[in-house]
């Protein structure tokens, strides 16, 4: 594929990283000389410099020629003026805009249709959801759903007293009678594809897949809290406060936000029903007690520093047993958060790349792949995709146990006819079945890749 990137800002970057496998020929454009400069020392990218919006630059760099233009830049109307000049420049290139604002946010079905354009990706909207998921389910730190929800993959971190230490993965069924598979875990700096051996430790972090109602009740059967926080105190009244709290008031968790602007504070007292804004500090240790943190379901922290949203969030896991989610901006020291006791942590910029990537992915079906959906479980090291399995294709019919797979590789779950299958050695893939995979071998486009 033929892929125009423009705005080279940290979801710029990321996108060219993650897209730059074969088959694909990324160009990148930005107004900044050294962003470009960086860029271009990644290898096979071009990097044009100058407007994404001037038509002679979305020329130079091969508008005539390209299948996607995808546009980050920090505008969401030059985002969407660029879509829509490459829709008229191009022959046949499809464009995905990243758009921010609340104002567009009830409008941007209609601006994608309009303007004829593939996706439009808010941050902001997205981050929320995922926020909303795990509230939903506090056992998991991280929630992914593969078709259209019937199977969720969920990541979570084992306390040391958990029963499931010293246990080996294959006893999990016989022991607690509980239909899951575990796909990895992750272990300091090590990351595991699972095999029956494989024995828990206190502070793994480990992803299973399972059919909702199962994970609600193996997390009951290992003594995680499973069920939905009823209430969640929320820290930094921003978009993502704005999108999360009407998701939460529709699924009757009770919000408490606290924003020390009294100008934000006052507007999102009159756009959001039903959720009580308080006018403070958040980092005022004294406002936090006064509202009860060490007594909410939940504490979400969302202002606009990531060193504040760190500290607030240690703090709260000093007086509160809840669920706790922090939300990092900056992406460029995941690996040194990643050591400290967050829970879970939300990066808007990771979720907005991994959505477009996720989409190109499955863009690519039409050109010959069958990729359908796509999540990386460990970033940079394992990924789980979906895919829908043609006729004709090497894998059908033949025992799991007969298959010739590549090492790193886990048959995770097969779904046929709306019926989950959690596979064994003796089942068979079909024409017509989804089928999750889990890999450490990354970029996979077709279900063959799994074989040698």
């Amino acid at each position: 594929m033929n892929i125009i990137i423009v705005g080279l800002g940290k979801v710029g970057r990321a996108l060219a990283q993650q897209l730059n496998e074969p088959g694909n020929n990324i160009k990148v454009i930005d107004l900044d000389a050294d962003k470009v400069s960086a860029a271009a020392n990644i290898s096979d990218i071009m990097a044009v410099t100058g407007n994404g919006v001037s038509r002679a630059v979305l020329e130079e760099a091969g508008i005539a020629d390209a299948d996607l233009l995808i546009a980050v830049t920090g505008s969401d109307e030059r985002n969407l003026l660029c879509c829509l000049l490459a829709k008229k420049a191009g022959k046949k290139c499809e464009t995905i805009a990243r758009v921010r604002s609340p104002q567009y946010s009830e409008d941007a079905d209609f601006l994608r249709r309009e303007l004829g354009l593939a996706m439009i990706i808010n941050p902001e909207y997205a981050a929320a959801a995922e926020i909303a998921r795990v509230l939903r389910f506090p056992s998991a730190i991280k929630i992914d759903t593969f078709v259209k929800g019937r199977i969720e993959l969920l990541k979570f971190k084992l306390p040391e007293d958990s029963p499931l230490c010293g246990m080996a993965i294959r006893e999990i069924e016989p022991k607690l009678h509980c239909d899951v598979l575990v796909c990895t875990v992750e272990r300091g700096d090590e990351a595991f594809i699972a095999s029956g051996d494989f024995i828990f430790r206190g502070k793994d972090v480990i992803s299973i897949i399972a059919e909702p109602k199962n994970a609600f009740n193996f997390f009951r059967k290992i003594n995680y809290k499973a069920s939905p926080v009823h209430n969640a105190l929320i820290a930094g009244g921003g978009n993502i406060t704005h999108y999360l709290c009407n998701m939460l008031t529709k699924s009757g968790i009770a919000a408490t936000v606290i924003e020390k602007d009294p100008v934000r504070a006052d507007a999102l007292s009159d756009e959001l029903s039903g959720v009580t804004v308080i006018n403070a500090d958040a980092a005022d240790q004294e406002v936090l007690m006064q509202e009860q943190i060490d007594k909410a379901g939940a504490f979400v922290s969302l202002t606009n520093l990531d060193e504040e949203n760190i500290l607030l969030s240690l703090f709260a896991r000093t007086v509160n047993s809840g669920k706790i989610v922090t939300k990092i901006n900056r992406i460029d020291f995941d690996h040194v958060i990643g050591r400290l006791d967050l829970d879970t942590v939300i990066y808007p910029k990771n979720i907005t790349a991994d959505i477009i990537v996720r989409y190109v992915r499955a863009m690519k079906n039409t050109i010959g792949s069958n990729v359908e959906t796509l999540y990386q479980i460990i970033k940079g090291k394992v990924e789980a995709a979906e895919f829908t399995v043609r006729e004709g294709s090497p894998v059908i019919g033949i025992p799991l146990m007969n298959l010739k797979f590549r090492e790193g590789v886990l048959v995770a779950a097969i779904v046929r006819n709306r019926k989950v299958i959690l596979p064994r050695g003796n089942d068979i893939i079909a024409d017509g079945d989804s089928v999750v995979i889990v890999s450490d071998h990354l970029g996979m486009h077709d279900i063959t890749d799994i074989l040698r």
